[in-house]
């Protein structure tokens, strides 16, 4: 079979014509010579509900809130043109081959009469009778009677394998023209109400409350029924007619079979029909069997020399009873056993292919097969012609826009041994039908229409994935995931649950985790749009825990976002634990912890870190390590606004700025050469620093943990130039990083500060927050000295021009504004000082002649 044949000539004989032969474009004579992308996955976007659903084979479904532009308007009704088609869609395809001839409806002329009468007042009827008495013919012909009735026409529709609620979307789509939309429960309700037609529905199977809510919902239609007896009857209070349909007479009888043979009977053949009358209780399909028994005597009494000579039956002679072999008009009639179970009697006298598909049929659990797909399950060419053969001996019956096989046809065969190779059979069209309906050429609707085969299929499938070898599980797999985004495109929900939950099955029978995945996600994404969410919650955190610990992150987002959206809708939030194979960022809890100390009044003192080594200062009265009176700085912070700390911050920020500034305007106008011609083509980073070029700054500390930098370059000499100086003690003053004086420059160490006493010492910053930061030459250097050479000086003094600031012994140290404005000290030593202690005054200064320090 070729799916890419959309024609007419699929569904009849309105196709064999062939129509000029085009001539291929230039560009594609040489593309067949690249290789061809592969095709691209098949999605469909539909609006079901106030949903916008996109049907996606690969990830799963998406599904999000219908944006107001893309939401239909209210469907309209379809004309008589329309109307027509669907009419045309819902009758089963003329089989090819001879056209056979139709029989007349017999016996029926006051069944016929009451059923228009009862459906012309309105009235709901239920014809009732036994497979094989003629139901559907009867049918036929009361539809064409009643063509005028209703302002919509005559409707359709087939309840095989269907539900009150298929059968009601069923009704929209036969009326409405709704493509690629799916109505929610309350508009579906609102459209059907509105329609009135004379609804034929055949092969129901149900009855009772599920009838009565098909009723309700349309109480502008009359139905008329057609069931079998061993259906629910509606009940009491519904309103729906009886009318029983009973078998032939013996005189209707023998016409009907004069009439399937084309005709007239002989004696012998008369009293071999009233023993088959008596035997089948005038059910018409036997007459209509026994007639073709009759016809295929008639070609064997013709002789054997016509298929010697021609080969007509030449495929039917190996399968052919021993009577066959009987020359002339010594062909005997079949016994009556034969005739009243005919199956296996016809079905030797025909084709091979069409006894394969029976065989098929029989796996299948009746389903026919379409014919467009019986040349590529048989493997032959003209197999297509088997449904003739087939329908003209009465083993298949039309079912809708399908065949099945006749009642009793079944279990004939199977008695006769055509199930013997069910599995293989079954197995062969779970391949066939997996890659036909994953071809991108094939539509979403000729997909739905063989869902009763495909269905059939994957039932039979199921258990015999548990007794097959290792793959084969994998067609139930394959065949489900080609035809379940088939069945949702196609607006047929009912197949795609059923589709999905075999799917389900066969995959987690497999060991297939990520279809297992797939098949969860789409049944959660089912229930969604039908309302069911805690159903639809329970699929989806299935599939997501799956997904999950595959690492399969976009399966893995399409879940969430359909959960997220089954929480808004159903009010409760969701607390999702993180899975396997997925980045869940962690909450942050921010708690802050109290002081070792206690909790202060306002501030908590700042600690020195772990690694840094505590100065003590230690004066001539006594011993214990310096700090601030607790009471008293906090008494000083406490009464400190937020916002003159924060003003403190910046001024010290734009002061060290201006001072950066000022410094290097200085730096490059004093410069005696240019600095073009003091640095290589190629500068290192790892240059020395001592060998009169512009190398990169040793890192603070850089000897050691005691805080001495090595040779670095110091501080503009009066001249304006960079010097460098190999004295360990001197202090470099060109730094990237800031610094507490006013300008801007990093003090990475200060061991080589003078005493107290010294006029070369540096100015350190008023703790005032409230006044503007300024350096103090008189005061004393904060920052002890631990080296014990206390000999070094530093050669460039800064002299300032601003006024020495008093120092308040209650303020607190200056750190917290340096935090504030983004400086910090490059030395763990001054880290430690600054927050550990603070000046005080009346205790002695440190760093004084009278007074001594220890690091531990």
């Amino acid at each position: 079979m070729d799916p890419n044949s959309r024609g007419p000539e699929e569904y009849g004989h309105d196709g064999d014509g062939h129509g000029p032969r085009q001539r291929p474009p230039r560009e594609s004579l040489t593309s067949d010579f690249g290789q061809h992308a592969p095709a691209l996955a098949r999605t469909v976007q539909l609006v079901s509900g106030d949903f916008l659903l996109t049907v996606n084979p690969v990830d799963g479904s998406e599904i999000e809130p219908c944006p107001p532009a893309e939401r239909p308007a209210r469907p309209a009704k379809l004309d008589e043109a329309g109307r027509a088609e669907v009419e045309r869609a819902a009758r089963p395809t003329a089989p090819p081959g001879p056209a056979q001839p139709v029989l007349p409806l017999l016996a029926r002329q006051d069944e016929r009469e009451k059923l228009v009468r009862l459906l012309a007042r309105g009235r709901s009827v239920r014809l009732t009778g036994p497979a094989g008495s003629g139901r559907t013919r009867l049918l036929d012909v009361v539809a064409e009677d009643c063509a005028d009735l209703a302002p919509d026409g005559v409707v359709r529709l087939n309840g095989h394998r269907r539900s009150a609620d298929d059968l009601l979307y069923d009704l929209f789509y036969a009326v409405h023209n709704a493509p690629l939309h799916r109505p929610d429960r309350d508009e579906l309700v609102d459209c059907v109400r509105e329609i009135g037609a004379v609804v034929v529905l055949d092969d129901l199977e149900f009855g009772g409350a599920a009838l009565d809510e098909l009723l309700d919902a349309t109480p502008e239609c009359a139905f008329l029924f057609g069931a079998t007896p061993d259906v629910s009857a509606p009940s009491a209070d519904s309103g729906v007619e009886e009318v029983a349909l009973d078998g032939l007479d013996r005189a209707a009888g023998l016409e009907l079979l004069e009439h399937a043979v084309g005709r007239r009977l002989t004696e012998d053949e008369r009293n071999w029909a009233g023993d088959l009358w008596f035997e089948s209780e005038g059910l018409p399909l036997r007459f209509v069997q026994a007639g073709a028994l009759l016809r295929q005597r008639d070609r064997l009494r013709a002789g054997t020399s016509a298929v010697d000579e021609f080969g007509v039956f030449e495929d039917v002679r190996p399968d052919a009873p021993p009577y066959d072999a009987v020359d002339g008009d010594e062909v005997p009639l079949p016994a009556l056993g034969e005739a009243a179970a005919p199956a296996p009697l016809l079905a030797s006298r025909l084709s091979a292919s069409a006894r394969a598909t029976l065989r098929f049929a029989v796996a299948l659990g009746g389903e026919v097969p379409h014919q467009a797909h019986l040349p590529a399950l048989v493997g032959d060419t003209h197999a297509d012609a088997a449904l003739g053969e087939l329908a003209a001996c009465g083993l298949v019956c039309p079912v809708g826009s399908r065949y099945r096989l006749a009642a009793g046809v079944q279990a004939q065969l199977e008695a006769a041994g055509y199930a013997d190779e069910a599995e293989a059979q079954t197995r062969a069209a779970a391949q066939h039908y997996a890659w036909w309906a994953g071809h991108p050429s094939v539509t979403p609707e000729r997909v739905c229409a063989e869902a009763d085969a495909v269905l059939t299929v994957l039932a039979a499938l199921s258990p015999l994935t548990t007794a097959t070898t290792e793959g084969e599980p994998s067609t139930a797999v394959q065949l489900a995931r080609a035809a379940a985004p088939a069945f949702a495109a196609g607006l047929h929900w009912s197949a795609w649950e059923k589709a999905l939950r075999s799917g389900a099955e066969a995959a987690r029978l497999a060991g297939d985790v990520p279809e297992q995945a797939y098949f969860h996600h789409e049944l959660g994404i089912l229930a969604l749009c039908a309302g069911q969410l805690d159903r639809s919650r329970a699929e989806l955190e299935a599939s997501i825990g799956l997904r999950g610990a595959l690492a399969d992150k976009r399966g893995t987002v399409a879940g969430r976002r359909a959960l997220a959206l089954v929480a808004d809708r159903s009010g409760t939030p969701l607390a999702l634990a993180p899975t396997a194979g997925e980045e869940v960022p962690e909450a942050h809890v921010e708690e802050s912890a109290p002081p070792p100390r206690g909790v202060p009044t306002a501030f908590p003192d700042l600690q020195p870190p772990a690694d840094t080594p505590l100065v003590i200062h230690r004066t001539a009265s006594t011993s214990t390590p310096t700090s601030a009176p607790r009471g008293k700085a906090g008494g000083g912070l406490k009464s400190l606004a937020r916002r003159n700390l924060v003003a403190a911050g910046a001024g010290a920020l734009l002061v060290a700025v201006l001072g950066t500034v000022v410094t290097l305007g200085a730096t490059s106008d004093n410069d005696a050469g240019s600095p073009s011609e003091n640095v290589g083509v190629n500068p290192s980073a790892s240059q020395g620093v001592d060998d009169g070029s512009l190398g990169a700054d040793p890192a603070a500390g850089g000897d050691g943990d005691t805080g001495k930098a090595t040779s670095r370059p110091t501080d503009p000499g009066p001249d304006g130039t960079l010097g460098t100086s190999d004295d360990p003690t001197s202090t470099a003053t060109g730094s990237g990083g800031p610094s507490d004086d006013e300008s801007g420059t990093t003090k990475p160490d200060d061991s080589s500060k003078p005493p107290a006493s010294s006029p070369s010492s540096k100015p350190t910053k008023t703790s005032k927050p409230s006044t503007s930061v300024s350096p103090d030459p008189t005061d004393p250097d904060p920052d002890p000295d631990p080296d014990p050479d206390p000999t070094g000086t530093d050669p460039d003094p800064e002299p300032t021009g601003t006024d020495p600031g008093t120092t308040d012994p209650g303020t607190p140290p200056p750190s917290t504004s340096d935090s504030a404005s983004g400086t910090a000290s490059s030395s763990p030593v001054e880290t430690s000082t600054s927050a550990s202690a603070p000046q005080s005054s009346g205790a002695g200064t440190p760093g004084s002649p009278s007074g001594s320090e220890t690091v531990i």
